[in-house]
């Protein structure tokens, strides 16, 4: 650079003459005092040390050489139930819920009436003498049903001939 000389007078600004006179009539002593306040705070040690491990880090990204990376197979994996086992759980929770919160309070009184007796020896012992009824009639009845069906077989058969 070249060396600081103060410039000749003819290289100055040209000042209007009423400026000129305020400022050379101006008094500093009605001026007001005003504390300076600093702003720009310098960073702390931890500040400095932080950047300085965060900027390690971009670097050791940006020099990172992807050609040592193997290559992998992915497998992807649902680890969310579907929506039936969803409802399934939801019902589940709502009948937990039901049960829990059960107020047996509001259940009306109810008068139990018995509807099947136990039968009595006799009531037994003529069931017994029915059924054997039964099964001895219906043998007598296939008997019967067997010798209609071999006498139209026989007598078909003779008509054929």
């Amino acid at each position: 650079m070249s060396d600081p000389t103060s410039p000749s007078l003819k290289n100055l600004p040209k000042v209007a003459v009423d400026l000129k006179s305020e400022l050379e009539g101006f008094d500093h002593s009605n001026m007001k005092r005003a504390e300076v306040k600093v702003k720009n705070v310098l960073p702390s040690a931890e500040d400095l040390a932080a950047a300085k491990t965060q900027q390690t880090l971009i670097a050791g990204i940006e020099k990172f050489d992807t050609s040592r990376l193997k290559h992998t197979e992915t497998n992807e994996k649902n680890p969310l139930p579907d929506k039936e086992i969803i409802e399934q759980e939801k019902g589940k929770q709502q009948l937990m819920s039901g049960i829990e919160n059960f107020n047996p309070s509001q259940l009306k009184h109810a008068e139990t009436l018995e509807k099947n007796p136990l039968p009595t020896k006799e009531g037994t012992n003529s069931r017994r003498e029915a059924s054997m009824k039964r099964v001895s009639t219906s043998s007598i009845t296939t008997e019967k049903s067997l010798n209609t069906v071999m006498t139209t077989r026989i007598l078909s058969y003779t008509l054929l001939l």
